[in-house]
C-alpha cells in the first residue's frame, strides 16, 4: 500500500501565500469590518458568557446586552474625546492670538537678521496666521471622524458582531463539517488557541496604551502643558495610525504650548518627546509586550505592522497582529507551512548563540575530558 505523499514544495506555498494577499487587498472593503467584528467579540465573549451562565440569560437577551455595553464605552470614549477637543477649540481665539504673536515677533527677527523686504512673501502680514490656525483648529476634528469608510464601518461592524455572537455554535458546526477528516478534539484545540491569542493581543494593546499614555502625559506635565492627561492618552490612542498618528497627537499639545506658553522652546519639546516615545514605543514597547503575548518575534511583530498598513493603510496597523498570530496557528497545524510557522514564533536559546560560541564550549568540553 503506497504512504499518500504530503510533502509540498517550497514554491507551493510562497504562490499560495502571494495568492492570498492579492485577495485580501482586492476585498479589503469587505473583509476589514469583519475581522473588526471578530476582534470585538473576541473582547465582549467573556462578557456575554457571564450573562448566559451566572444570570441565566437567554442568548439574544445576552448578545443585545454586550452589543449595548460596546456601544456605551465606545459612545463614553467619543464623548470625551468630543468634549475636550471642544474646549480646546472655545480657547482657539486666544490661542491663535498668541502664536499669531509669536509669529509675527519670529518673522520680524528673521527679517532684521537677515536684512529682508517684509513685502516678501513669506513674512507679509497678508498671510493671516490668525485665519490660517482658526480654520485648521476647527477641522482637526473632522478630519479624525472622516478618516476612512468609518460611517459603513460603523453600521456594519455592530451587524457583524451581533451574529458571530448569536450565531457562534452555528458557524463551530460550520467548522466540523468543513473540516470533518480532522477530530473535533483537534479543531476545538484550534479555536481555543485562536482565540487565546487574540485576547492575549488585546490585553497587551491596552498595556501598551496605557504605558504611552503614561510616558506621554508624564512628558506633557514635565513641561506644563494644559490638559496634559488627555493629550498624553490620546496620542497614544492615536499611535495605532501609522506615520501619521504621532504628528496629530504632538501637533494639537504642541500648538496650546505654543500659545499659553512664553517660549516657542516648549513646543520643540512636546514634539521631540513624543517622537522620542513613538520610538521606544515602535522598536521596544509594542513588539516586546504584543510581541510575546502573541508568541511571534519582535522581527515578525515589526514587519507586519508595515505589511498590513501597506496593505490595508489605518485598519490593517490595527489588525496586524492578532492576524499574524492567527497565521502562525493555522501554519503550525498545516502540512508544507510548518517553516512559515517557526520563522514567525519566537527563536529558542540555541538560535540565538553564535555558532563559534557553541563551537567552543564542545571544544573546552572534550579538552576537560581529554585532561582527566
Amino acid at each position: 500500500m503506497n504512504e499518500k505523499n504530503t510533502n509540498y514544495h517550497p514554491i507551493f506555498g510562497l504562490l499560495t501565500i502571494v495568492t492570498i494577499v492579492f485577495i485580501l487587498y482586492i476585498l479589503k472593503s469587505l473583509l476589514i469590518p469583519i475581522l473588526y467584528a471578530i476582534i470585538l467579540a473576541v473582547m465582549i465573549f467573556p462578557v456575554q458568557r457571564f450573562l448566559e451562565h451566572k444570570w441565566r440569560f437567554n442568548r439574544l437577551f445576552a448578545t443585545l446586552c454586550s452589543l449595548l455595553i460596546i456601544f456605551f464605552i465606545t459612545a463614553l470614549i467619543g464623548a470625551l474625546i468630543y468634549f475636550q477637543l471642544n474646549s480646546i477649540s472655545n480657547n482657539g481665539e486666544d490661542y491663535t492670538k498668541n502664536i499669531s504673536k509669536l509669529y509675527n515677533d519670529a518673522t520680524a527677527s528673521i527679517q532684521k537678521m537677515l536684512n529682508m523686504n517684509s513685502s516678501n512673501t513669506l513674512f507679509s502680514s497678508d498671510l493671516k496666521i490668525e485665519n490660517i490656525l482658526k480654520n485648521n483648529f476647527d477641522k482637526i476634528g473632522e478630519f479624525l471622524t472622516q478618516s476612512g469608510s468609518l460611517i459603513s464601518n460603523l453600521v456594519l461592524i455592530p451587524i457583524y458582531l451581533f451574529f458571530f455572537l448569536y450565531y457562534r455554535q452555528f458557524f463551530r458546526v460550520f467548522y466540523y463539517k468543513a473540516f470533518k477528516y480532522k477530530s473535533k478534539d483537534f479543531l476545538n484545540n484550534m479555536i481555543d488557541k485562536v482565540y487565546n491569542i487574540q485576547q492575549n493581543y488585546l490585553i497587551g494593546l491596552i498595556k501598551v496604551i496605557v504605558i504611552v499614555g503614561i510616558l506621554n502625559t508624564t512628558g506633557l506635565l514635565i513641561l506644563g502643558i494644559d490638559h496634559a492627561i488627555f493629550f498624553g492618552f490620546f496620542a497614544a490612542i492615536l499611535l495605532l495610525i501609522p506615520y501619521i498618528g504621532v504628528i496629530i497627537g504632538s501637533l494639537i499639545p504642541a500648538m496650546v504650548a505654543l500659545a499659553t506658553k512664553d517660549s516657542a522652546w516648549y513646543a520643540l519639546g512636546v514634539v521631540a518627546i513624543f517622537m522620542f516615545i513613538q520610538f521606544l514605543e515602535g522598536n521596544f514597547i509594542t513588539p516586546k509586550i504584543t510581541g510575546s503575548k502573541v508568541s511571534i518575534n519582535a522581527f515578525i511583530a515589526i514587519l507586519s505592522f508595515i505589511v498590513f498598513s501597506m496593505l490595508w493603510g489605518i485598519a490593517g496597523m490595527i489588525l496586524a497582529l492578532p492576524i499574524t498570530a492567527t497565521l502562525k496557528i493555522i501554519f503550525d497545524n498545516t502540512p508544507g507551512f510548518h517553516a512559515y510557522g517557526f520563522l514567525i514564533g519566537d527563536p529558542i536559546d540555541k538560535h540565538l548563540h553564535s555558532r563559534a560560541r557553541t563551537r567552543l564550549k564542545k571544544w573546552k568540553k572534550i579538552r576537560s575530558k581529554t585532561s582527566i
